[in-house]
C-alpha cells in the first residue's frame, strides 16, 4: 500500500475503481466529478481517454485543492470506432456483437493533480479476445446491471468465461491500470512509503 502525505481523492462514482484503488493506497476519499464526457473531444483514443481523465481531476480538484486528486477514463476501440459507454439497452447489444469474437482495445487514462500544481496524464491499453456469442447470450449480457455503465458495455470478472484471451493489464480493462497508477504516485512522491494492511476509505 502506498502512502503519500497529502490525502487522496479517487474522482469517480464507480465502485470498481474504487475497490481497485484500495488495492494500491492506504487510505483515500471519494468525490464524483461533474463532467459532461460528450463535451470532451479528440481523434486518438488515448489522447481522448487523457483528456476525459484530466477534465474529471480538474473539477474535483476545484473541491479538494489540498488533496492528490486520481481520475481515469476507459475506452473500447474496435476497428476505426472508438465505444464509450453505451446509450441504453439497444446500443450496448450492438457494441457488444460488434466485440464478440472479434479482438479489441481497451484503453484507460490515468490523471493525478497534486496539490502543488504538478499533473501527470498517461495511458495504459489491453487487447481482449471475446469468444463468440449466440444473440440471446449478448442480449442477456447486456441486461446485466451495470452494463450502461461500461465502456464497451461490458466489465471482466475473475476467470471471466467470455474473455478467450487478454494481452495485458487486466486491471486496465477494469477502469484503473494499477501498475501505471503505482509508477506515477511513486513519480510524484519518490520518498512514499509502503504500507501493510486493506485501505482506510
Amino acid at each position: 500500500m502506498i502512502d503519500v502525505p497529502v490525502p487522496i481523492v479517487l474522482a469517480s462514482g464507480s465502485p470498481t475503481r474504487k475497490r481497485l484503488l484500495a488495492q494500491a493506497v492506504s487510505r483515500f476519499e471519494v468525490a464524483a466529478p461533474s463532467v459532461d464526457e460528450s463535451s470532451v473531444k479528440a481523434d486518438d483514443p488515448r489522447a481522448l481517454a487523457r483528456r476525459r481523465a484530466l477534465a474529471k481531476a480538474r473539477d474535483v480538484a476545484q473541491r479538494r485543492p489540498e488533496a492528490l486528486v486520481v481520475a481515469a477514463d476507459t475506452l473500447t476501440v474496435c476497428g476505426a470506432e472508438i465505444i464509450g459507454k453505451p446509450a441504453d439497452r439497444a446500443d450496448a447489444v450492438r457494441i457488444l456483437r460488434r466485440l464478440t469474437g472479434e479482438p479489441h482495445e481497451v484503453v484507460t487514462a490515468v490523471c493525478l493533480l497534486a496539490p502543488d500544481g504538478r499533473e501527470l496524464c498517461r495511458a495504459d491499453s489491453a487487447r481482449v479476445h471475446m469468444r463468440r456469442m449466440e444473440q440471446s447470450e449478448i442480449e442477456a449480457l447486456a441486461s446485466r446491471p451495470g452494463a450502461l455503465a461500461k465502456a464497451g458495455a461490458y466489465a471482466v470478472q475473475p476467470d471471466d468465461p467470455n474473455i478467450v484471451r487478454l494481452d495485458g493489464d487486466p486491471t486496465t480493462v477494469m477502469g484503473l491500470p494499477l501498475a501505471l497508477l503505482r509508477a506515477m504516485v511513486a513519480e510524484l512522491y519518490p520518498d512514499a512509503e509502503e504500507q501493510d494492511g486493506p485501505a482506510r476509505v
